[in-house]
């Protein structure tokens, strides 16, 4: 099993143990967050829905990110993941949430936000957690890292860690 599965079984056994839901709000991840999730038998037990917002104007139509963010912020920010976080659980009525929006290149980076740059986001309702990342490699290797610091920050919010800290 990769680390990526081995992830995201670990954090279907947290879930089911607490009893909890989980929903995903993708923009530089395409949905897959969700995918590593959806591949562990009986997810649909814990899992509850997953967003795949890429343009900003789903973000505020899907999550109700608001739009004067993108101009502010920008969609790859704290406020804009932050915002996903929210959307997500208000949307679906799961507790836990995570929130991804990044520049995966190979194209699209800035010197503000060069490519690798991902924001991400872990809410349960109570606590919400947000840092900004950056990823070495290229596009593929960039996605992988963020899904895989998506799924590792959903099991500290369970374990009652900081998803940034550990």
């Amino acid at each position: 099993m990769d680390s990526i599965s081995h992830l995201a079984a670990q954090l279907g056994r947290q879930l089911q143990a607490v009893g909890a839901q989980v929903s995903t709000a993708e923009s530089c991840t395409g949905g897959g967050i969700a995918e590593a999730i959806t591949r562990i038998p009986g997810s649909s037990a814990w899992f509850e829905a997953g967003y795949v917002t890429y343009s900003n104007a789903q973000k505020s139509k899907q999550l109700g990110v608001p739009t004067e963010l993108f101009s502010s912020a920008g969609a790859v920010s704290r406020e804009v993941v932050e915002a996903m976080v929210r959307g997500a659980q208000a949307h679906s009525g799961a507790r836990y949430a995570v929130a991804v929006s990044g520049v995966a290149g190979p194209d699209g980076g800035s010197p503000d936000k060069p490519v690798g740059t991902v924001w991400l986001a872990w809410g349960d309702g109570e606590r919400l957690h947000s840092v900004r990342k950056r990823f070495a490699g290229g596009r593929d290797e960039v996605r992988r890292q963020t899904v895989e610091a998506a799924l590792a920050g959903l099991l500290s919010l369970l374990t009652e860690e900081n998803p940034i800290t550990g």
